[in-house]
C-alpha cells in the first residue's frame, strides 16, 4: 500500500470514529440536561445504536454490496448524517429530537462495515495492515473526548447549565460533512456482489451460522454474549450523566482514557491467550465489569475519585477480553464456510439484540432510581450491572468446558 493510500484510510478512520465518540459518549449528560429526557427516554435514544445495527446488513446487502462502489455510499451516507446532525443540534425537546437520531443511527452503523471494506479493498495482508488503520479510529474518538473536555469545556458544570453541550453535535455535524466530502477521493471499491445474483435475509443477517449453535460450547458462549452486553448498556447510557452528576472535572476527557486502555490491552491480549487459554482470558474480561461497577457504586469524585478513574481505565479488559476474544474464537469455530455469517450473527446477538435489551433495563433501574431532586441514587443503579456480571461470570465459569483456542491477530 502506498503512503498515500495509507493517509487517506488512516483519515478516514480517524473521522468516522471521531465522529462517534464526538457525540454519542455525551448523549445521555445532553438528553438529561438540555432536554430533560427521563432515563427510559435516555434509553430509547441509546437504543438506536441497536436499530442501526440490525437495519446495517440490509443496507449493506442490498445496496452497498450490490450496485454502488462503498467509497461512494460511504460519502452521501455522511452528508445526509451531517444535516441530521444539526437538526439534533436545534432540537429543543426529546419529541423532535428521537427522530433525527434514529435516522442518524439507522444511517452511520452501516458505514462502520463501509470503511473496513474500503480498507481491506486496499490490503494485501489485512491480518498485518489493518490494526495499523485501525488504531486512527481509536485516536479519533479519544481526540473527541479531549476536545469536548479540555478544549471547549462543553461538560463543565457551568457550560452544562448553559446548555452548551448541544455543540456536540454541531462539532460531530462538520466532521460528518467532511468525512462525506472527502470520501469520495477515497481508492475505488466496487460492488462486490453481482447486482443480478440472489441474496437472501438469511445471507444478510448471517442466519446460515446458526448451525454452530448445535454445539454446546458455542452455545453458552452465544448466550453469554448476548447477556454481557445488558451491564455494557449500563456503562454506555449511564456513565457520562453519572461523572458530570457526581462533579468529577473534566468527565468526557477522562472517560477517554477506557480508550487508551483499549488499545492498550489489545495488545496484551496474545499473552493472555498462550498464558492462560481462552476460557480464564473471557472470564477475566466479565470480572472485570463487575469489578468496574463496584468502583463506580462505592467510588466518589473526592478523595475515592481514583476509583471511578479505575473502572474507566478497565474498559480495555472490559471490551478486548470479552469481546475481542470472542471473535477470535467465533472464526476458529465456524472455519471458512460460515466464517462471514457468524461474525454478522455474533455481531447482531450482541450490538443488535443484546444491546436493545440493556438499554431498556438500564432505563428502568435508573429511571426507578431518581430521587425528587433529579439526581440518581449512583451507588444503588451499578449494583445492578455488577450482580448481573457476577451472575453470567459464574454460569459461563460452570458451563463453559475448557477448550484450546489459537490467537489469531
Amino acid at each position: 500500500m502506498n503512503i498515500k493510500t495509507k493517509l487517506q484510510l488512516s483519515f478516514m478512520m480517524f473521522l468516522e470514529f471521531f465522529i462517534w465518540g464526538g457525540w454519542f459518549v455525551t448523549l445521555g449528560t445532553f438528553l438529561g440536561n438540555n432536554l430533560e429526557a427521563t432515563a427510559g427516554q435516555s434509553s430509547m435514544a441509546f437504543s438506536t445504536q441497536s436499530w442501526g445495527a440490525i437495519i446495517a446488513p440490509f443496507i449493506i446487502g442490498l445496496i452497498a454490496d450490490r450496485y454502488f462502489n462503498a467509497e461512494r455510499i460511504l460519502g452521501v451516507l455522511h452528508l445526509i448524517g451531517a444535516f441530521l446532525m444539526y437538526q439534533m443540534y436545534q432540537s429543543t425537546d426529546f419529541t423532535a429530537f428521537y427522530p433525527y437520531v434514529l435516522g442518524y443511527m439507522i444511517l452511520y452503523m452501516p458505514t462502520l462495515a463501509l470503511v473496513n471494506s474500503i480498507s481491506f479493498n486496499q490490503m494485501k495482508d489485512p491480518a498485518k495492515e489493518f490494526s495499523n488503520i485501525r488504531v486512527f479510529g481509536t485516536i479519533g474518538w479519544i481526540i473527541a473526548g479531549l476536545v469536548i473536555s479540555y478544549l471547549f469545556v462543553w461538560d463543565s458544570p457551568e457550560a452544562l447549565k448553559a446548555g452548551m453541550l448541544k455543540n456536540t453535535f454541531l462539532m460531530a455535524g462538520i466532521a460528518s460533512a467532511v468525512l462525506g466530502l472527502f470520501s469520495f477521493t477515497l481508492p475505488k471499491t466496487p460492488p462486490t456482489v453481482n447486482k443480478n445474483e440472489k441474496v437472501t435475509i438469511s445471507d444478510m443477517l448471517g442466519l446460515d451460522a446458526l448451525k454452530l449453535l448445535k454445539d454446546k460450547n458455542f452455545l453458552v458462549f452465544f448466550i453469554s454474549s448476548v447477556l454481557i452486553c445488558i451491564p455494557l448498556a449500563f456503562y454506555y447510557q449511564n456513565a457520562n450523566p453519572f461523572l458530570a452528576e457526581i462533579g468529577l472535572p473534566n468527565p468526557t476527557g477522562k472517560m477517554a482514557i477506557g480508550q487508551i486502555s483499549e488499545a492498550l490491552f489489545i495488545l496484551a491480549l496474545p499473552f493472555f491467550f498462550t498464558k492462560f487459554g481462552f476460557k480464564k482470558t473471557i472470564l477475566i474480561g466479565m470480572l472485570a465489569w463487575t469489578v468496574r461497577y463496584l468502583l463506580f457504586a462505592y467510588g466518589n469524585a473526592d478523595e475515592l475519585s481514583f476509583m471511578l478513574i479505575i473502572g474507566i481505565a478497565l474498559h480495555g479488559i472490559c471490551y478486548d477480553f470479552f469481546f475481542v476474544s470472542g471473535q477470535i474464537y467465533t472464526d476458529t469455530k465456524a472455519g471458512e464456510k460460515y466464517k462471514s455469517a457468524a461474525q454478522g450473527l455474533i455481531t447482531l446477538a450482541t450490538y443488535g439484540v443484546g444491546m436493545l435489551i440493556g438499554f431498556w433495563i438500564a432505563g428502568l433501574i435508573t429511571d426507578s432510581l431518581t430521587l425528587e431532586d433529579g439526581t440518581h441514587a449512583w451507588d444503588s443503579i451499578w449494583i445492578y450491572p455488577a450482580a448481573f456480571a457476577a451472575v453470567v461470570f459464574i454460569l459461563f465459569a460452570l458451563i463453559f468446558k475448557n477448550e484450546k483456542v489459537e490467537y489469531k491477530s
